[in-house]
């Protein structure tokens, strides 16, 4: 056996699929395949500039005071 991957254009090419499954004639192993998002990407533009500044300084103020604790 062989593992071969498709990329569906149209509905009919999928529901073709569907029928040679129905026959055993080959097996469905994913139905789709997600391409793979960088989270930097996924979220961009989600908060606006002003409040992600803020969010920064935030976090580089409180990772400061965990290394003056540490020390």
């Amino acid at each position: 056996m062989e593992t071969v991957v498709l990329q569906i254009n149209n509905k009919k090419a999928y529901k073709l699929l569907e029928h040679l499954e129905d026959l055993q004639l080959i097996k469905v192993l994913k139905k789709s395949i997600q391409p793979h998002q960088r989270l930097s990407e996924k979220y961009a533009g989600k908060l606006p500039a002003d409040v992600a500044d803020e969010l920064q300084n935030y976090v580089n103020e409180s990772r400061n005071e965990w290394k003056k604790r540490g020390t």
